[in-house]
């Protein structure tokens, strides 16, 4: 047991680690070189790093932005009560979690090994969180729960979610990348699945964000690291002015990070950080999917004849980078919508965490301009702030009340909060 709980904890419990034994593998079913061997999987490791180097640069921008927005709006955090933590939840269940994940990816692997549905899902991050959270919502449901049945539970449930939740977006993902190489592996499938049929319906398919025609003196803005600096410059840019007339101590607070320098120029710099965290990201993912996909070959024709990997949501960003733009928009926007509706119609203070709103929005805005064009990415992303916003609200208040809602103000997203009272539903039948 000691051996397994390493091994999944290590391995498994490591994505890095994972996706290059992942990429070993294949290449070694494979009978490529001993150079071979090393240079793929070094590089998918480096690759799937670069990601999360990229992603920690957009957070350190956002944990200026959010706040910024927060004070803006005069939104304070509220009082959650007696509640686990995440840390307390972790030393009591963590390991049912881990075990819980291992095994269901196991259940995942066998699933597309003999089945028609041959997706493996390789988002190793979002393995984790996702698991953490539905063991919340068993706890807060039943009360203590024996470490067998929680593990059973978890286990069966999340390697049928990994195995159908990319089947169901695969045929939308076929339209974004014109092939069937790769499927989507995140929990932000829901929105994007939305995304696309609301699309299909309200969108016009012919007004493909991509083409958008550009006068010759904003050419400039087809770069999507252009068009991303200057969309979160202008953000960056209204919050800063606000708050440098506000005066109030959580304004002063935030001002004071910019050290010496003027808070508006710092938070210009803010959005270049965050801009530059995206390109990072793009980088990290074209070189991982570089070697991810060649040496899938290895375990689809040896272990999974047919199988293939789910990747991580920004896989499916430079098919359509100002989609990307319009999602993450519309989700904005939504976002400061749902603030105020929330507040004063439930009392609840929303959380927008621009994280989950950024690639979320961004993915949904994608998967919404494959079926409708500019109409059904901005819908996309406005679809996603609505699902987060609410979805929280029921997730927060009714489902991980007593165990983890701090976890859900920053951890849990889109397929979390659809799933949350399914998972509810069917623990009351199983415990």
């Amino acid at each position: 047991m000691e051996a397994i709980k390493w091994f999944a904890t290590n391995v498994f419990g490591t994505p890095a680690i994972l996706l290059g034994f992942i990429v070993f593998l294949g290449l070694l079913l494979q009978k490529k070189s001993s150079s071979q061997l090393i240079s793929g999987t070094f590089k998918a490791i480096i690759g799937f790093l670069i990601i999360g180097a990229g992603a920690g640069v957009i957070v350190g921008a956002l944990n200026i932005f959010e706040p910024m927005w927060k004070e803006v709006f005069n939104l304070k955090a509220s009082s959650l009560g007696k509640f686990m933590g995440q840390e307390g939840f972790n030393a009591k269940y963590g390991s049912a979690v881990t075990l819980a994940m291992t095994l269901g990816f196991l259940i995942n692997v066998l699933l597309a090994r003999f089945t028609k549905f041959k997706f493996i899902y390789l988002t190793g991050h979002m393995m984790f969180w996702t698991t953490t959270i539905f063991a919340g919502v068993i706890v807060q449901a039943v009360g203590d729960v024996s470490f067998g049945k929680l593990v059973i539970f978890l286990a069966i449930f999340m390697g049928l979610y990994w195995t159908f939740q990319p089947a169901v977006v695969q045929p939308f993902m076929r339209k974004i990348t014109g092939n069937d190489n790769i499927a989507l592996g995140h929990t932000s499938a829901s929105v994007a699945l939305l995304s696309a049929l609301v699309g299909k319906v309200l969108g016009n398919k012919e007004n493909d964000s991509e083409k958008i025609k550009l006068p010759k003196g904003l050419e400039f803005l087809r770069d999507s690291n252009v068009i991303t600096a200057l969309t979160m410059g202008i953000l960056f840019l209204v919050g800063a002015i606000i708050l440098s007339t506000k005066g109030t101590p959580g304004a002063e607070e935030l001002i004071a990070k910019a050290g010496g320098q003027n808070f508006v120029i710092y938070s210009i710099v803010q959005s270049f950080t965050f801009a530059g965290g995206i390109a990072i990201v793009l980088l990290g993912v074209r070189m991982f999917i570089g070697e991810i996909v060649p040496a899938f070959n290895g375990i689809a024709t040896r272990l999974v004849p047919g199988a293939k990997p789910a990747l991580d949501c920004p896989i499916v960003f430079p098919y359509a980078p100002n989609a990307v733009i319009l999602g993450f928009l519309g989700a904005f926007a939504g976002a400061l919508i749902w603030l105020v509706v929330l507040g004063n119609t439930v009392s609840y203070v929303f959380v927008p965490t621009m994280i989950v709103l950024f690639f979320h929005g961004a993915t949904a805005g994608v998967f919404g301009n494959a079926t409708g064009g500019v109409r059904g990415a901005i819908l996309g992303g406005f679809i996603t702030s609505t699902v987060v916003a609410w979805g929280q609200f029921i997730m927060v208040k009714m489902l991980i009340s007593n165990t983890i809602p701090d976890t859900a103000m920053w951890a849990a997203d889109s397929d979390m909060f659809v799933l949350g009272p399914i998972v509810k539903f069917l623990a009351h039948l199983f415990f």
